[in-house]
């Protein structure tokens, strides 16, 4: 492990990022704060937090959710930098309304604890690839200049246009509260989330990942042009980013980009254990056109990224044999 360098407070520690994030934190030598959603029944499994190296001495997990923003006061206080990655449950709350209401109101709660604190000195905020990727410019290749369109993407008729207006207006706030307040935030922009998993749970993209995989055919239409990024390197991009002082606004982190076609043939010649469907099968599909993604801003800035294609499916494909998903 490296040296000791403080405590940072990372939001949602439970989930497919937070919990990598949480363990690569604790290897740079963090003191890490988590917070995960109250359990009352204590019918949660997070061992795979408390077993992490080094979470005896230098992992703390505080109880605090989204609907009452002054609960995440206590995680922060003290802390040098906070990593925001709680999102609302989007399984359970599916309206628009509710769920962005939840997440600007609790983001801005999670900013001014920030601020009070005194001693927080940078957010680093994870924000979605939906808040670019809708803006209706027929762009092929979109940055960090552009904000997707919430109208738009609901005349589409896509699902998912609660998400996209909630991770919009969520990001938007923060950089409006941070540049009103002299708050340092930074926010990172990740498209599909891919890789292996410590969570108990099968994480959402993971599911959409490996459709292939699972026999999930109703996802095949939105993978026909798919933009990428392995966890480990969306959460080295976090550590990085905190830690470089030079670092300041959006940064989109996207590694990979892959067709359904080219997924197919992939797939086909990695795995022939599995019954994958053939290019051919798939021609008839039908999939809303996504632009790309540049990572130029972050890659200027010094990072490099580290895994392809092999490793988000050999991660994927491993975590889920482990836990009983294959």
């Amino acid at each position: 492990m490296d040296e000791e360098k403080g405590a940072v407070c990372v939001t949602g520690g439970a989930g497919f990022i937070g919990s990598w994030l949480v363990m690569r934190l604790l290897q740079h030598g963090y003191t890490v704060r988590t917070t995960v959603r109250p359990d009352p029944e204590c019918k949660r499994d997070i061992s795979y937090l408390t077993s992490l190296p080094g979470a005896s001495e230098k992992l703390h997990i505080f109880n605090a959710d989204l609907d009452q923003p002054e609960s995440f006061d206590a995680a922060i206080e003290g802390c040098i930098g906070v990593f925001h990655v709680a999102h609302p449950n989007p399984t359970k709350e599916l309206d628009e309304e509710i769920v962005t209401r939840k997440s600007v109101q609790g983001t801005l709660g999670i900013l001014k604890a920030c601020l009070n604190s005194k001693t927080v000195k940078r957010v680093v905020y994870t924000s979605s690839a939906s808040t670019v990727s809708h803006s209706g410019n027929n762009k092929d290749i979109v940055d960090e200049s552009t904000w997707s369109d919430i109208e738009h993407h609901r005349s589409l008729k896509l699902f998912g246009t609660s998400y996209v207006a909630a991770k919009t207006k969520t990001e938007q706030a923060a950089l409006e509260f941070a540049e009103k307040n002299g708050l340092e935030i930074v926010t990172l922009i990740p498209p599909l989330v891919t890789g292996g998993f410590l969570c108990k749970t099968l994480p959402s993209s993971i599911q959409l990942f490996l459709c292939m995989i699972l026999g999930n055919e109703h996802h095949y239409e939105h993978l026909m042009h798919k933009s990428l990024v392995h966890v480990d390197d969306l959460v080295s991009a976090h550590i990085f980013l905190f830690e470089n002082p030079n670092a300041k606004g959006r940064y989109i982190c996207s590694s990979t980009q892959i067709s359904l076609v080219e997924m197919s043939r992939f797939l086909s010649a990695k795995y022939p254990e599995f019954q994958i469907p053939t290019a051919d099968s798939l021609k008839g599909i039908e999939g809303y056109k996504t632009c790309q993604f540049s990572s130029e801003k972050l890659l200027n800035s010094g990072f490099e990224f580290k895994h392809g294609l092999d490793d988000m499916f050999d991660g994927a494909v491993q975590s889920c044999r482990e836990k009983g998903f294959l």
